[in-house]
């Protein structure tokens, strides 16, 4: 079976990655040459366009930025003469999807609601959450692909929107943790405590979040802020989720406070910085830093 991949970004081209790896033939595209020309000397197909490799491929792979360029992928998808399963990889909320899905079913196309979390660096080494959403049946067309890409593939429903929902909800949690977490470590840090004392302590106690036990540790004590995944993104995902709050008529009172924040970070020109540079917008109310200390 011919499979096609779209987005050769920072997460994309880590999830292509791991299918090539596993011996899929790719037919890709991006408009990033750079990004491409890997794929394309490990054996892929550069397509040369959206339309060109859903003319070559009957599963195609998308994921992509945001939901305007989704629905403008999928518009060119749609168009393409051999893809009979679009598996839609991106974060882009459920409005986005469903226009998609109503796009494909005309065109008798089936769609896999299927966002992902746990990064670039999970992407790679196979350990991503795949949520999937959609049809039975192409559930299991899909799934071989899926148990290359992730470690858990939960399947949490049969249409699509519920992947979408799903995926919002951890990322909601998982931009509070963060949030929450900056906050109070820059607290201790402007009190005297050892950064790293402090991480370890919270991660044998109740305190003990994704952002304290791997996010912290990893690119805040270190300065390196390179978790993988960028401030925007997240503000992206933020929005997304209130928006679906909202539409379900669900009052968000913490999200609010978290959305605010996020967004002000973006404003003093974090967006496509690390989203770990969080904490240097509260560091710098304080006037410390939540580093390690350099051994004695």
């Amino acid at each position: 079976m011919q499979v096609g991949f779209l987005g050769l970004g920072q997460m994309g081209s880590a999830i292509a990655e791991r299918l090539q790896a596993g011996g899929t033939r790719l037919h890709v595209f991006d408009p990033n040459e750079v990004a491409l020309a890997p794929f394309v000397l490990r054996g892929a197909v550069d397509a040369g366009s959206a339309r060109a490799v859903a003319d070559a491929a009957e599963v195609v792979f998308a994921c992509l930025p945001d939901g305007a360029v989704s629905e403008r992928v999928a518009a060119e998808v749609a168009q393409g003469s051999a893809v009979r399963i679009y598996v839609e990889m991106s974060t882009i909320g459920s409005p986005a999807i469903g226009r998609i899905a109503r796009l494909m079913e005309a065109r008798g196309i089936a769609l896999l609601d299927c966002p992902v979390s746990g990064g670039p660096k999970g992407a790679r080494a196979g350990t991503l959450t795949v949520i999937a959403a959609g049809p039975p049946a192409i559930r299991d067309r899909v799934r071989p692909w899926l148990e290359q890409i992730g470690r858990s593939v939960f399947e949490v429903g049969d249409q699509p929107g519920q992947g979408q929902l799903m995926k919002l909800v951890n990322n909601l949690i998982n931009a509070a943790n963060m949030a929450t977490a900056f906050e109070a470590l820059v607290l201790g840090a402007k009190g005297g405590l050892d950064a790293g004392q402090m991480v370890e302590v919270i991660n044998v106690s109740t305190g003990r979040n994704s952002a304290t036990q791997d996010k912290v540790p990893r690119s805040v004590l270190t300065g390196s802020f390179d978790y993988g995944a960028s401030l925007a993104t997240m503000l992206k995902d933020v929005v997304l989720g209130l928006q679906e709050a909202e539409a379900r008529d669900v009052p968000m009172w913490v999200h609010g406070s978290v959305e605010q924040l996020w967004r002000f970070g973006a404003q003093q020109g974090l967006g496509r910085a690390d989203f770990t540079a969080l904490i240097k917008v509260l560091e710098g109310w304080a006037g410390v830093e939540v580093r390690s200390r350099p051994p004695a």
